[in-house]
Parts: C-alpha cells; sequence; structure tokens
C-alpha cells in the first residue's frame, strides 16, 4: 500500500476479496509465534513494552490505508470479521452484498479490539451501536450496516457489487488527482479536529494547492464532454 501511494501507482484502490467470506479475520497464531504476546525477556515489564510495539506495528498496517492519497473503497461479501473491521474503517468508504455481516470477533475470544476498529468505527456509526458490538460480539448485518451509515450501498450479489465499485472508482479516477487528494486530506483533518481549525487548514492549503491549470481543464473537459487530462500526482522520495 505505501509502495502504491508513494509511486502514485493509482488514482484510486478497490480492496476486495474472492470465496464466501471477505476475511475471517487476524490468523490468532500471531499471538503464540513469539513475535507477539510472548516476545521480549523474561520481565513481564519488558515484555509488555514489546507487546505495545507489536500492537503499534498492526495498526501501521491499516494505518496507510487513511494515510493513502488517493481513495481507498472496500468491496466486502460475506464476513467481515475481527481485523476485517479494523481495516475496512479506514476506508475511504465501504460497499457489501446481502449476505455480508461486520462482527467485533475479538471480545469472543477474550480481547479488546486493538488494531483500529474503536477511534474508527466510533466516527463511522452511533456509538451504542458500536457498544453493543463490541460488548457482544454480535453480527451487524449488511442492511443494518447500511441503515447506521457504516456501508454507503448493499447488492445482491458479489459481480454486481464488484461492477458497481469498479464503476465508481473510474469516476473518482477521471477528476484531478490533486483536488481529490485535497478533499481526503481536508476530510481525515475535519473528522479529527475542530471546525476552526478544519477551515484555517484548508484556506491554508488552498493557498498553496489552488490550481487553475486543473479547472481549466475541467471546464474544457466538460464543455467536449471527454473526461479531463489531469496529471497524476509525483511520486515521492524512497522511504528512509
Amino acid at each position: 500500500m505505501n509502495d502504491i501511494n508513494d509511486n502514485a501507482r493509482a488514482r484510486v484502490i478497490v480492496i476486495s476479496s474472492t470465496g464466501k467470506h471477505f476475511t475471517a479475520g487476524m490468523d490468532i497464531s500471531v499471538f503464540t509465534d513469539g513475535e507477539g504476546v510472548s516476545a521480549g525477556s523474561g520481565d513481564q515489564y519488558a515484555r509488555a513494552e514489546a507487546f505495545r510495539q507489536f500492537v503499534l506495528t498492526l495498526q501501521g498496517t491499516f494505518n496507510c490505508l487513511d494515510n493513502a492519497r488517493m481513495p481507498v473503497i472496500a468491496a466486502i461479501q460475506g464476513g467481515c470479521i475481527g481485523a476485517g473491521v479494523d481495516m475496512t474503517s479506514a476506508c475511504d468508504v465501504r460497499y457489501c452484498t446481502e449476505d455480508a455481516f461486520f462482527q467485533i470477533a475479538e471480545i469472543n475470544i477474550g480481547m479488546t479490539a486493538d488494531v483500529g476498529t474503536f477511534p474508527r468505527l466510533c466516527k463511522l456509526i452511533p456509538e451504542g451501536w458500536v457498544r453493543e458490538l463490541a460488548y457482544t460480539g454480535r453480527r451487524l448485518t449488511a442492511q443494518k450496516a447500511k441503515e447506521v451509515g457504516l456501508v454507503n450501498d448493499v447488492f445482491a450479489t458479489h459481480a454486481e457489487l464488484i461492477s458497481n465499485v469498479m464503476t465508481l472508482a473510474a469516476e473518482i479516477a477521471e477528476k484531478s488527482p490533486v483536488a481529490i487528494a485535497g478533499s481526503k486530506r481536508m476530510i481525515n483533518y475535519a473528522r479529527d479536529h475542530s471546525q476552526a481549525d478544519a477551515l484555517d487548514y484548508i484556506a491554508t492549503w488552498q493557498a498553496g494547492m489552488f490550481a487553475p491549470p486543473h479547472m481549466a481543464e475541467a471546464f474544457t473537459a466538460k464543455s467536449q464532454k471527454r473526461a479531463g487530462a489531469f496529471p497524476d500526482l509525483s511520486p515521492l522520495k524512497k522511504r528512509m
């Protein structure tokens, strides 16, 4: 994901899966293979510190979705369980099939979800629903997920889901990548800051990123009834 973002190799990212379920969640063997829970020296506090670093590393695998310059769309079928909720809640938008369900399953194995579900899900759906799902491990059905705003739409089949998501992705890809990246940045910033701070930030952003040539191309493309010819985002320097 970081490679796609850094090299600007796409204008939109679609995450989908095959088979009956989107994901059954994390392989719980990661907690018993010596790299997670049992990592560190014999000292319990050293082990606790090592485990904290382990969790932060896991969180980073999904933070990259939130931080990507381009939109990330999740196309979900069947079960979206445990870490699947962590992952999809970090995406920009979510769509699913009628048989899809979402489950904070960590509570069923005696642990608290820790890779991103709570800080993100609480900003996507009403808090009462987050609490019910977190405390019980119940499944949130596709229709209820749409009702509470977790997914934008529900489709009858996986084929229909993918077709509609790819149509959406193609529509987004026709827009100015700089304007799309700016929009994502502003939405994320507004989500995490006060209204006053967000307004100030977008004013500062526009002072440097306002792009009259891109606007002119958008108007010309519309008048000529064609897709706009916008430059891709620039690749970023290699991570150190």
